[in-house]
């Protein structure tokens, strides 16, 4: 719905696209991507992220799919990275911050692991924040220990691509 509200901005022809690129780094993606240190991400909801977030970029450049211009094409005009990759850092990031905190620290709830939700039961078991956690550390090919040398750990979590 608040794309409604920039779309006048974001749509127009006479804007320079790099400005608008710059607009959508600083303003759409990190109210698309709020509160993603906690997601449980599966890949049906990096799918439905990676199709909003191409949709807005079709429009903000005046392309349709009929255009057949390939994403990457796009994401280069308007020089953004892919939501995919730039929802991985936070969640990376708020992992630093719980490995380098007090052993005695209370708890958010993301980070609980609790069992409670491994019973018996129909379908595929659910997924925590840690096995997400997991796959992006291997993903990346970093260790837990990399957190405490804070610079290090944010240059190598860190998305290049955005300009």
């Amino acid at each position: 719905m608040k794309w409604k509200l920039t779309y006048r901005v974001l749509c127009d022809k006479n804007v320079p696209t790099r400005l608008k690129g710059k607009f959508y780094r600083v303003v759409v993606r990190p109210t698309m991507l709020y509160g993603a240190e906690c997601w449980t991400v599966k890949k049906s909801h990096v799918q439905k992220m990676k199709v909003a977030e191409m949709r807005m970029l079709r429009w903000m450049c005046g392309h349709t799919r009929k255009d057949k211009i390939r994403n990457e094409v796009i994401r280069e005009k308007v020089s953004v990275a892919s939501v995919e990759n730039k929802l991985r850092e936070p969640m990376l990031r708020w992992f630093e911050y719980v490995q380098m905190r007090d052993i005695n620290a209370p708890v958010r709830r993301c980070e609980r692991l609790t069992m409670a939700g491994l019973r018996k039961g129909r379908g595929r078991p659910k997924k925590y924040w840690v096995e997400v956690i997991r796959h992006d550390i291997l993903l990346l090919q970093l260790t837990k220990d990399m957190t405490f040398d804070r610079k290090g750990w944010r240059s190598r979590i860190r998305v290049e691509g955005d300009r």
